[in-house]
This record gives structure tokens, C-alpha cells and sequence, in this order.
């Protein structure tokens, strides 16, 4: 089973998504039965964040002094037991923006969907990595949500 543990590190997140944690961990005992993730059994963490914080912890850990939506940290041991696979942080003001054109709940998928794929070893460096970390981002968010 993959599970989550949320933490809210900005309070405007609950404006809008009023048990984070619930919300997530439904959407991942979906996600479990489904056959691509059956057999896993992950979990990690996911800050809910701000511009600041997203800027902040993009310079200190990748160098880059600017705002991004999504930071993925990958755990370098694994336990065979629990696997712990990582951390990600979401930024709140991007996905309100995006969810101008779509929805909140939608970008907010995408996002964890994406941070959770680079855990657990995906990366779109490569033009040919990033169609399938694409498809299989697709393929993840048809569980939630009618997406072309």
C-alpha cells in the first residue's frame, strides 16, 4: 500500500482542501489497487507549501533561486521492510493560478502525482523519459479525473 503523510506549512491550503491528509491517502488507496502500483509499498511525505518556502528550499538543495511547483527529494536508503521513498513540496500559489484554467484539485493531483513519480526513480531529462513519465502521469490521473 502507498501511503502519504501530509504536512501544512501554509495555512491556505486548508482554505480549500480541509483534510489534506485524508484527501491524499484516499486518492493512494485508490492508486494501490490499481495494477501498475499493486505491489508497491511506499510512503513519504508531502509539504504543503508557498512561493517563499518552494524558492527557499529550491536554492538550498538544487541551487536554483527561484520559485518552482513541485520539489521531489528521493531517500538514498531504503528499508526493506517500510519502504520510505521521499519528500515533496507543492506550492500552493502555482496550482491556484492553474486552477484558474482547470481546477484546484486536478493541479494539485498532478503536482503530487509528478513529485511521487521522481521518487520512485522517474526523471524527464531525457526527451524519451519525460513521454513516458508523461503517460504514465496520464495514466495515474485517469484514476481521479477524465483527463484527455
Amino acid at each position: 500500500m502507498i501511503k502519504a503523510n501530509v504536512i501544512s506549512g501554509y495555512s491556505s491550503w486548508k482554505r480549500i482542501i480541509k483534510k489534506p491528509n485524508e484527501y491524499l491517502n484516499k486518492r493512494l488507496k485508490i492508486l494501490s489497487r490499481s495494477p501498475l502500483f499493486k505491489s508497491k509499498n511506499h510512503e513519504f511525505s508531502v509539504l504543503l507549501s508557498n512561493n517563499k518556502e518552494i524558492k527557499r528550499l529550491n536554492f538550498k538543495f538544487r541551487k536554483k533561486n527561484k520559485t518552482t511547483d513541485v520539489l521531489s527529494f528521493p531517500m538514498q536508503i531504503k528499508e526493506k521492510k517500510n519502504l520510505y521513498v521521499g519528500d515533496i513540496a507543492i506550492s500552493y500559489e502555482i496550482i491556484k493560478k492553474r486552477a484558474k484554467k482547470t481546477n484546484f484539485f486536478l493541479e494539485f493531483d498532478k503536482l503530487w502525482i509528478h513529485g511521487y513519480l521522481h521518487l520512485i526513480g522517474y526523471d524527464h531529462k531525457k526527451f524519451n523519459d519525460f513521454k513516458t513519465m508523461l503517460r504514465k502521469e496520464k495514466l495515474i490521473l485517469k484514476y481521479f479525473h477524465k483527463v484527455n
